[in-house]
């Protein structure tokens, strides 16, 4: 359901799916949701503001003080983020097989978009295609090094570098596929640790907590990753 939402095909699931097997159906509903994260997330559609305009608002209000632009970025992306989790958690389990797609949706269009910004903020060409894989591979912490390893990519440091080293669009796209492949993966952890929203109303509370400390994690791995230019 996550899949279709983003306009795209569905598939058998494996976040832990090496890139060797990246092709056929399931590589094309991984690359497809990266493609669609990043295109939403960072250029915005509709009433959902891009993450140039985010990054543009929150200067303008900080006077031109970066950090505080940062700040602000951050602050208003945790607050959507636990509107979101508490309003697909008021439900319980009777909705939690709608809601939950619909949240992991919003979960990572906001994460996406706040990263963008923040990237933005700190001086970064949002339209270099290497630098908005940066932004989709700080979306999955820890797991970038090992995508980056299998896609053949030598790391050099912060995510930021990538805009750097020139790599050629098949292996950005091997890497988008990769990140595509863990965050399919992840909707089935979200559910596990989900089972809290069972109870209506009570499930809104559970959800806003985790969402928010899952977008704090992602705002801390934004800030190390794309310092200053």
């Amino acid at each position: 359901m996550m899949c279709r939402m983003f306009g795209i095909g569905r598939d058998k699931k494996d976040k832990n799916l090496p890139v060797k097997l990246d092709s056929g159906p399931l590589g094309s509903t991984a690359l497809g949701l990266a493609e669609r994260i990043m295109q939403v997330g960072i250029d915005g559609k509709g009433s959902f503001h891009s993450a140039e305009q985010i990054a543009a608002k929150a200067l303008q209000e900080s006077k031109g003080d970066r950090e505080k632009a940062v700040k602000e970025i951050i602050s208003d992306t945790r607050r959507l983020a636990a509107a979101n989790g508490f309003v697909t958690g008021l439900g319980g389990f009777v909705t939690m097989a709608v809601a939950l797609p619909a949240n992991v949706a919003g979960f990572y269009l906001i994460s996406t978009r706040m990263v963008a910004a923040v990237a933005k903020v700190r001086g970064y060409d949002l339209r270099d295609p290497a630098l908005r894989s940066a932004i989709l591979l700080t979306l999955v912490g820890a797991d970038a090094d090992d995508i980056l390893n299998k896609a053949g990519v030598v790391s050099t440091g912060r995510l930021a570098n990538l805009a750097t080293q020139q790599l050629p669009p098949p292996v950005m796209m091997v890497v988008n596929k990769a990140v595509g492949f863990r965050l399919i993966g992840q909707v089935g952890e979200k559910a596990t640790t989900r089972l809290g929203k069972a109870i209506p109303f009570a499930g809104g509370f559970v959800g806003a907590g985790i969402d928010s400390w899952m977008l704090h994690k992602v705002a801390d791995n934004a800030r190390n990753q794309f310092p200053a230019r």
